[in-house]
């Protein structure tokens, strides 16, 4: 890293542990951490979160040098390795929490989010439209020290990783290989 200033990015892609180890390896990311954002309920608990009723989503909150990697690679990577065509639902996992959405937290972030969705769902990256949502952060509550770098702490000892994770990391690596530390 250099002396940049680090900037933030809140994405929501489904479960937090898939969308934290596909961004923990990127040129220019130097911390991302789970957590829970869009609800209402104060410092929530992952029990909350399962409830399906406090209105959060499963987050990941991304330190970044935007002299290294843009808010709009962070979000060609994010669009390419969920699907945010699906309302609620990342494969198997369903419910409001595993939403996909961006939190914006300046005007510019909004506005790039805004451009980098439209672009996106008029590509052929995704034959059905784009149905995540663009924002702004309200609150952001990191989520319990053990959903923290998940991936990377238990890896395959957890069928789930075996199965959805590992999948999403492989895509990473084919298409944004130059893009990895």
């Amino acid at each position: 890293m250099n002396d940049n200033i680090i900037a933030q990015a809140y994405l929501a892609g489904g479960c937090f542990w898939c969308t934290e180890a596909v961004f923990q390896d990127l040129q220019g990311v130097s911390h991302v951490e789970s957590g829970y954002s869009g609800g209402h309920i104060v410092n929530p608990t992952y029990e909350q979160i399962c409830s399906k009723t406090s209105g959060h989503a499963e987050v990941i909150r991304i330190e970044y040098d935007p002299a290294v990697i843009s808010f709009e690679e962070l979000l060609e990577v994010f669009w390419a390795t969920h699907n945010p065509t699906t309302l609620n639902q990342q494969g198997n996992d369903k419910g409001p929490q595993y939403r996909s959405a961006i939190f914006y937290e300046t005007e510019e972030q909004k506005i790039k989010a805004e451009r980098s969705l439209a672009a996106t769902d008029a590509s052929d990256l995704w034959p059905n439209p784009i149905v995540t949502e663009v924002s702004p952060l309200i609150n952001y509550y990191p989520a319990e020290p053990g959903h923290q770098n998940y991936f990377k702490r238990i890896g395959n000892q957890n069928p789930y990783c075996t199965y959805v994770i590992n999948p999403k990391v492989a895509k990473l690596k084919a298409k944004f290989g130059d893009k990895l530390k």
